[in-house]
């Protein structure tokens, strides 16, 4: 159901961009306006993202092969991490040097006049337009973000998804929305006071605002990366579909890791009865697997389970070995 609601997600985003982006640019066209140019590579870079995020759902879709033998799940959360660096650069650095080319550009000029061209009240037209479209594309986000949320709350669902595409759709919308804002007050006082300067310090709040999105979406894509176990549910779940009495006794230790957003890898050692015979625990181990796989069926498993006898003991992770000191010269 994520990488559907996901998908729906993307592509009503995708469709408000294109558009928002057109009219944007033919209102900086027209009149010249920095906050006009900055919110128009804005929506490009946005635009861009969501095609990067389509082609990544699609390829991660690709049969596992020899040299990749857990699939390509974790494509989703590289083109997730692409559109994080573009966000940064095409969106946020270009509208703060966009903010500072228009202020050297207009510092001590005496005589700016925003109403010289005609068409000054295009960019307040075109951004009220664009607010509605993208209200738009923010509601079907939400709307697709809630029926996987549960009671989690928004900066929780963010941080903890294991899907990127809602969470990166999400933060997009929103400061997307947010920039408008930015860009249509500075542009309203730039009107109102004919001083210049607010159009770039509407120009620069925009930059500033998508570097910060940026960072944090960098930030959450690299530790989906690095890989990040299962959530504390669905590890709940898992582990006490193990146990069977009379068959697996407990799991003496475990662990998980997400290899693509429905993707788990599953490695647990289980205490089984000494007296089982070689068939008993081979049964026991196929049941324990199709039991974990039925207790969360909207995930695919893959499934690593050592049987071991019971001694009662807690388990102590290896320590990884310290690696050899220089020889003396």
């Amino acid at each position: 159901m994520s990488t559907e609601g996901g998908t729906k997600a993307v592509v009503a985003a995708l469709l408000a961009n294109i558009g928002i982006a057109v009219t944007k640019f033919i209102a900086f066209l027209l009149t010249g306006f920095s906050s006009m140019l900055a919110e128009s590579i804005h929506s490009v870079a946005d635009s861009g993202n969501q095609v990067l995020l389509l082609v990544g759902g699609k390829r991660s879709r690709r049969e596992a092969t020899a040299e990749h033998p857990f699939g390509f799940g974790r494509q989703r959360y590289v083109y997730s991490f692409i559109v994080a660096i573009i966000l940064f650069s095409v969106g946020g650095l270009f509208a703060l040097y966009e903010a500072w080319h228009k202020f050297e550009e207009t510092r001590g000029d005496e005589g700016y006049d925003p109403f010289e061209s005609r068409w000054w009240w295009v960019p307040l037209v075109v951004l009220g337009i664009a607010i509605v479209m993208e209200s738009f594309s923010f509601r079907t986000a939400v709307v697709e973000s809630n029926k996987v949320r549960g009671s989690r709350s928004w900066l929780r669902f963010v941080r903890s998804s294991k899907s990127p595409e809602l969470p990166v759709i999400l933060l997009e919308d929103l400061g997307a929305l947010v920039g408008l804002t930015l860009a249509f007050l500075g542009v309203g006082l730039m009107l109102l006071t004919g001083n210049p300067i607010f159009d770039v310090l509407g120009t620069a709040s925009i930059g500033v605002l998508l570097v910060c999105i940026a960072a944090f979406l960098a930030l959450e894509m690299n530790s989906l990366l690095v890989g990040e176990s299962a959530t504390p549910e669905h590890r709940d779940a898992i582990m006490a579909a193990l146990v069977e009495p009379g068959s697996v006794d407990r799991v003496i230790h475990s662990k998980t890791m997400h290899i693509g957003p429905e993707e788990v890898l599953v490695a647990a050692k289980l205490a089984v009865a000494s007296a089982d015979t070689a068939g008993e625990v081979a049964a026991a181990i196929d049941e324990a697997e199709m039991r974990a796989r039925a207790a969360v069926p909207e995930l695919t498993l893959l499934m690593y389970l050592e049987p071991d006898i019971d001694r009662g003991d807690a388990y102590v992770a290896d320590e990884r070995p310290t690696p050899p000191m220089p020889a003396a010269h």
